[in-house]
């Protein structure tokens, strides 16, 4: 347990910027909101612009001048920087005793490295939880603020439980491939580069249907942004496979740590 709040402790501030960032983004793209229903010539430029534009900037095929779709193009850069949050979090809390040589810390207590990962995960996952927290509350006042149309938070709440889930892949992801590599900055690297990899995975699928099934690569389309803009419920068959690939590299992480000799 005092791994776990060291570990809470350590990330503290990392927490308090991250979250304050989420805030910011959140609350600088709706105020942008009125210049996209500022007239309706707003909405014919939009509707004109080519498909390849959209996808690329995540309108894909919403209606931004509409509260809910506009949302959900501000979702996708809301999810993204989540999971860069998560996956460096994952590969730092894991690997950082090694990188600052304050591993003799956790060498001389009597708890065994399985307890160390377990205590070091569930600070991880306190982290992201906060910070998806800090997300919805945000994405809920601010969106009330401009919203003149119907209550989307019904549709809020099922884009923030994908980004939670999302997270907790990278997350656990990150962790693995640091338990995996010994290099630090190596892993950091790797994970983040997976991240990017995946999505540009989800960009290329938004371009053309002719390679969807490299879909499965890409958490980032894992759910679909227009099955939550109408209000529909997260895919369960989406989220068990999403949990159980989390659930995957969090054994990982678990097996390769607990084989690794450590640099003290």
């Amino acid at each position: 347990m005092n791994v776990f709040f060291r570990e809470l402790k350590a990330n503290r501030k990392s927490l308090i910027i991250w979250s304050v960032c989420m805030f910011l983004l959140v609350a600088s793209s709706m105020a942008k909101y009125t210049a996209y229903t500022a007239s309706g010539a707003n909405s014919q430029i939009f509707n004109e612009l080519p498909a390849a534009m959209k996808a690329l900037q995540g309108m894909g095929s919403f209606d931004v001048t509409t509260m809910s779709g506009f949302f959900a193009m501000l979702f996708l850069y809301l999810e993204i920087t989540a999971a860069i949050h998560a996956v460096l979090l994952g590969s730092h809390i894991i690997a950082k005793e090694e990188r600052d040589k304050t591993t003799e810390f956790l060498i001389p207590k009597p708890v065994s490295r399985t307890s160390i990962i377990t205590a070091k995960l569930l600070a991880a996952l306190a982290n992201i939880v906060i910070m998806n927290i800090v997300t919805f509350i945000s994405s809920i006042i601010m969106v009330a603020k401009y919203n003149k149309g119907a209550d989307i938070s019904g549709e809020i709440t099922m884009f923030m439980l994908s980004m939670f889930i999302v997270q907790l892949i990278f997350l656990s992801l990150g962790a693995a491939l640091a338990a995996l590599i010994r290099n630090s900055k190596a892993s950091g690297s790797l994970a983040v580069g997976l991240l990017l990899t995946s999505f540009v995975i989800a960009k290329i699928t938004d371009l053309t249907d002719r390679v969807n099934f490299l879909n499965v690569l890409s958490p980032f389309k894992y759910f679909n942004y227009n099955d939550m803009v109408v209000g529909n419920r997260l895919n369960i068959g989406m989220v068990v496979l999403s949990l159980l690939l989390a659930a995957v590299f969090s054994a990982a992480t678990y097996f390769f740590y607990r084989k690794r000799d450590l640099n003290v």
